[in-house]
């Protein structure tokens, strides 16, 4: 197991979850991935199934099963029931109570979330750590950075079993060493949290984008699909993609950051760039729940707003789903205001502007993970850097 900050191989162009057998040079670590993927997602399977499963060699699966049950990461749960003649064989299953996983959620503009978890992702025990004073004034930079570090310390001392890593979805552009070089709402620039939090806990710690994280639990836990596209609407926004079975990131690790993009052409496509007239303006939080008050108070509805920032997603996403060809978008952020008239507009305008037989089949729709999904995120960000499953 590498105890080590790092990535532990979710780079670019890397399956998520193993299905074959590879090159020898590579193969023990690849097989053992596939063995725990196998169990991970299957579970109560002995060891001829695991052979059936992977196509790996009986031979093959014993000698790794007896390196993981070694290792605590695999148990053995007792023969199965069979009226077959014969000994009857022996089930396997993920170690699933041997390890912990830390979790924080960064993306949060009023406060830093984090939680204890199993290998499954569910919470076992959450914290958080407000940012902003009795004044109003949010923490920032090294204030920040402190506040991260105080989070991280409790969840770790709040673990009642080994901690298997520590994964954390931040804003802004986060590259592989998970170094975050830019999150202007923090004030970070070049900040190497991944490496300042291993140095603190001595354990493997993973540092990605928090739509990175976000769709990965999805992923993971959502039941998606395909080549699909999450949507994370919140004090900006930003998006994660999986392509072909593995996680994009773009050649500076800035994929997904459409936020920025501008979708204000109204007075034409010469109209120069302005931060007035990009994505953000019309869909983050903040900006939907002043315009949603502001109409409440005038007593007017609401729903032409929403309806106009939808139709401003349609317009940013109609050229991504053209050229991927995505089978899936997946709405994340607050359900009262993206689920109704706001996804109903999206889905409008991206019919209007994409060629329909090429896309009928695309789903829009809401995250099935609710307010912790990045907090799931940074699971998988564990368990895919250190067991190679997902």
């Amino acid at each position: 197991m590498d105890v080590r900050g790092g990535n532990g191989g979710l780079g670019p162009g890397r399956a998520l979850r193993p299905r074959a057998k590879v090159l020898p040079e590579h193969a023990r670590s690849h097989n053992r991935s596939l063995v725990l993927q196998t169990l991970y997602r299957s579970g109560q399977l002995s060891r001829a199934d695991i052979a059936r499963e992977t196509g790996l060699t009986r031979v093959t699966v014993s000698d790794l099963v007896a390196e993981l049950l070694s290792e605590s990461l695999v148990i053995e749960l007792g023969q199965r029931e069979s009226a077959r003649p014969g000994k009857p064989a022996v089930l396997l299953d993920i170690n699933r109570t041997a390890h912990q996983i830390v979790g924080v959620d960064l993306s949060d503009h009023d406060r830093f979330r984090g939680a204890v978890m199993d290998l499954d992702g569910e919470l076992l025990h959450s914290a958080e750590v407000p940012l902003e004073d009795a004044d109003g004034r949010v923490a920032t930079g090294e204030e920040a950075h402190a506040k991260v570090v105080e989070l991280v310390r409790h969840l770790v001392e709040s673990a009642t079993a080994p901690i298997l890593g520590i994964g954390v979805g931040s804003p802004g552009v986060v590259d592989l060493t998970g170094t975050i070089l830019t999150a202007p709402n923090l004030g970070w620039t070049a900040v190497p949290l991944q490496h300042d939090l291993h140095l603190l806990t001595g354990l493997p710690v993973v540092v990605a984008n928090d739509a990175n994280a976000a769709v990965l639990a999805e992923h993971s836990y959502g039941g998606a699909t395909g080549d699909m596209m999450l949507i994370r609407v919140g004090h900006g926004i930003g998006a994660g993609l999986i392509i072909a079975g593995a996680l994009v990131y773009g050649s500076h690790f800035a994929a997904g950051e459409i936020g920025q993009v501008m979708v204000g052409t109204d007075l034409g496509l010469d109209a120069t760039y302005s931060r007035d007239q990009v994505l953000e303006h019309w869909l983050s939080v903040p900006q939907l729940r002043r315009g949603i008050l502001a109409a409440e108070a005038e007593g007017a509805d609401a729903t032409p707003l929403l309806r106009e920032a939808g139709s401003r997603l349609g317009i940013a996403l109609a050229p991504v789903v053209g050229a991927l060809n995505l089978s899936e978008l997946v709405l994340s952020g607050p359900t009262d205001l993206l689920d109704g008239p706001l996804a109903e507009a999206t889905i409008h305008t991206l019919r209007n502007r994409t060629m329909a037989e090429n896309h009928a089949d695309l789903a829009v729709r809401m995250t099935t993970q609710g307010q912790d999904i990045v907090l799931r995120g940074a699971a998988v960000l564990v368990l895919s850097g250190q067991l190679g499953v997902s």
